[in-house]
């Protein structure tokens, strides 16, 4: 039986004997997270559909929908890659599909809003889990040589799925209806369960075994949506009412209790010793403000494509489509960049792009559908902008650290960019609210200009980020830390 973890590879325990290959472990890993990269992009298009669902629902509302999944989501990312460390990859893996199927049925069965609500938070539970063990999976089979081209291959499968997100939507709600879109996900996940019985083996991370801060996950969790639902329904409650202050305070009392168990706790979600690092706290400080304006932004182009413009779900979906492309063609052309120039003058350049592609938008888009003339040069430097900033900010956030730190500052730097996912949806809703027809165009000009703002503010802290010649970030001396690291990349789950 061919052996495929050998001493130094990074195949850490039992059970790896099998005779598959590496390859075939890839592709099964894979299928599994492919699921939870298309839910990421695909349920922003089915948006209007689930609002003319639902008789009477605000926008408010139907952005919990968006919102429930990215709070769960960036809150029990780390943790999910420290359970698989702990408890075994493959057995987290089948688990966390298993949950998702379940979840996914729950969502397409969902007969109101507030259980379709529910069974995101769910669903988010599961891919908090698939997505890193899916990674750990790849990782533990390959020697250190040949980790980072496995990266590269699963980070463009990632993309991959997720840019065919908002077409895949499309086509799906027009077959059927939205609850499609979830029911998708259980042929999907049935091969990727019966093939990973097969094929993957198990494995897990050597330490103590100590479960990750699941109550302080937990906490992190209701601190970030008693946050969003003050911002959500600030406009309708009255910004200055007690429901609205009360989850302001809420918000912040229950931050302030997660940074105590942080500070205590030896298996806390965030090591603050990370943070004294001045490029990787600028870093991470930079991506939650750039995935701020990009969530934003995306929410808002399917909104006016669908309201403004009266595109089907399906010709919203296409015209979505040109953006994560290009963003995919110029990620890969700006690393070989990097490489020769650094990081800082690609992520300022990038920043500055998107900053000018929201410009366009908010300026040249009329009530007028055009599609050619307007919207597709625009959607084009959306793209390139997105390439062109976000691997480069996520390089340094990763740079900056000690290499055996590279899979905690990844996960990290994985969670600001969901928590600016949570923010962004939260802003756009209430810099939008429910305009009348007459005003929808300017409404939606007004949340371009904010994701805009948001890309300026972005540049300002890419150009503040100090980066050497060849691209490494300068990582300042870090005082010893006593905490084991992940033996493996669990958490290090970047997704585009």
């Amino acid at each position: 039986m061919k052996e495929l973890a050998r001493p130094g590879t990074g195949a850490e325990s039992a059970g790896i004997g099998r005779s598959h290959s590496a390859g075939a472990m890839l592709a099964v890993a894979v299928l599994g997270a492919s699921m939870a990269f298309v839910d990421l992009t695909i349920v922003n298009i089915s948006i209007p559909s689930i609002a003319r669902s639902f008789a009477g629902s605000r926008l408010s509302g139907v952005s919990w929908v968006l919102n429930a999944y990215n709070v769960v989501f960036a809150a029990f990312l780390v943790g999910g890659g420290q359970l698989a460390d702990v408890l075994g990859r493959r057995r987290v893996f089948m688990s966390a599909l298993v949950l998702f199927m379940l979840a996914s049925l729950l969502c397409a069965l969902a007969p109101s809003l507030g259980v379709l609500i529910i069974a995101r938070v769910v669903q988010a539970g599961g891919a908090a889990m698939l997505i890193p063990s899916s990674l750990a999976i790849v990782l533990h089979v390959r020697p250190v040589a040949e980790r980072a081209h496995a990266v590269s291959l699963w980070a463009a499968a990632a993309a991959a799925a997720a840019g065919i997100g908002p077409p895949l939507g499309g086509v799906l709600i027009t077959i059927s209806s939205w609850r499609l879109v979830f029911l998708v996900n259980l042929p999907v996940g049935a091969l990727a369960l019966v093939l990973a019985r097969r094929v993957l083996s198990e494995s897990r991370s050597p330490g103590d075994g100590r479960l990750p801060d699941l109550l302080g996950e937990v906490v992190l969790a209701a601190a970030i949506a008693s946050l969003v639902l003050a911002i959500v329904n600030g406009q309708e409650w009255g910004w200055t009412s007690a429901r609205v202050l009360g989850a302001f305070l809420a918000s912040l009392l229950l931050g302030g209790c997660f940074a105590v168990r942080t500070r205590t706790r030896p298996t806390a979600l965030i090591d603050l010793s990370l943070l004294r690092i001045r490029a990787f706290a600028a870093s991470n400080a930079t991506t939650l403000v750039m995935a701020t304006g990009f969530y934003a932004y995306t929410l808002c182009n399917v909104l006016f494509l669908t309201e403004v413009w009266r595109y089907s779900i399906l010709q919203a979906g296409l015209a979505l489509t040109p953006g994560p492309v290009t963003a995919m063609v110029v990620a890969g052309a700006a690393g070989r960049v990097i490489g020769r120039v650094g990081h800082r003058p690609i992520s300022v350049v990038g920043a500055l792009v998107w900053a000018g592609g929201m410009v366009y938008f908010a300026s040249s888009l009329g009530a007028d559908p055009d599609f050619l003339g307007q919207w597709l040069p625009g959607i084009v430097v959306l793209g390139v902008g997105a390439g062109l900033a976000f691997p480069s900010v996520t390089g340094v956030a990763v740079l900056a650290v000690p290499g055996h730190r590279y899979a905690l500052a990844s996960a990290l730097n994985s969670v600001a960019r969901q928590l600016g996912a949570a923010l962004g949806v939260a802003l756009l809703v209430a810099i939008v609210g429910n305009p009348s027809p007459a005003h929808a165009l300017q409404a939606f000009r007004s949340g371009w200009v904010f994701a805009a703002c948001c890309f300026l503010a972005g540049a300002c802290g890419c150009a503040a980020l100090k980066v050497r010649a060849h691209g490494a970030a300068e990582a300042e001396p870090m005082p010893a830390v006593e905490r084991a690291e992940p033996a493996s990349v669990a958490e290090g789950a970047q997704i585009i």
